[in-house]
């Protein structure tokens, strides 16, 4: 694993290339970074290609590259193991990482920001970032995205009767709305769910 520094200048890269679409010179990652010292930059360079983080082209200002290795592992996070939200138990470090690309993206993916309290029952909350998979039917009981005379969009939970369509929040302050199964357009269903805390 990098150290932490080795971390923040193979980010700031990442960042830059996607950025600017080329890689930054040494002198560029030092001024991102706050760095005087090129020198120590430089060890966190070579040891970041040593690892299998970078190739480095020789003779080139711009000679840094993104292996394959570098963009999984930066698209994952150490899972440290289970924890306990009822009684406590130890939470043992192991060797597994979570990879975040197969979690959250994917080809038929998307992503909608929440707005709104109708699925708080849900866990779904106002301002919430929800990850939906574009499928155009989905079973009973799936919470989906559902399209509404070709107008509006909305996130509830599907239930299907006969020739109708109920789309029902998980707020019992709101009605379930009911309508013919013509009028509904499912636009996807509910994958994953992003929240961030202050």
């Amino acid at each position: 694993m990098p150290t932490r520094a080795q971390h923040k200048t193979l980010n700031f890269i990442r960042h830059f290339i996607a950025r600017h679409d080329c890689a930054p010179t040494l002198s560029e990652i030092a001024a991102g970074l706050g760095l005087r010292s090129k020198g120590s930059l430089h060890k966190h360079v070579q040891a970041l290609a040593e690892a299998g983080y970078l190739k480095i082209r020789s003779g080139q200002q711009r000679g840094i590259e993104l292996t394959r290795f570098a963009e999984q592992q930066l698209h994952s996070l150490p899972l440290l193991g289970r924890i306990a939200a009822g009684q406590p138990i130890e939470a043992i470090p192991g060797e597994d990482t979570l990879n975040l690309t197969e979690f959250l993206l994917g080809p038929d993916r998307f992503a909608l920001r929440v707005t709104g309290d109708s699925m708080i029952d849900a866990g779904i909350l106002d301002g919430d970032t929800v990850i939906v998979e574009r499928r155009d039917t989905a079973d009973d009981g799936a919470i989906v995205v559902a399209l509404v005379d070709n107008g509006e969009a909305t996130l509830k939970r599907l239930r299907k009767r006969g020739d109708r369509i109920e789309l029902i929040p998980a707020n019992t302050a709101y009605p379930p709305l009911i309508y013919p199964a013509n009028r509904v357009q499912i636009q996807g269903v509910l994958v994953g769910q992003l929240r961030t805390y202050p």
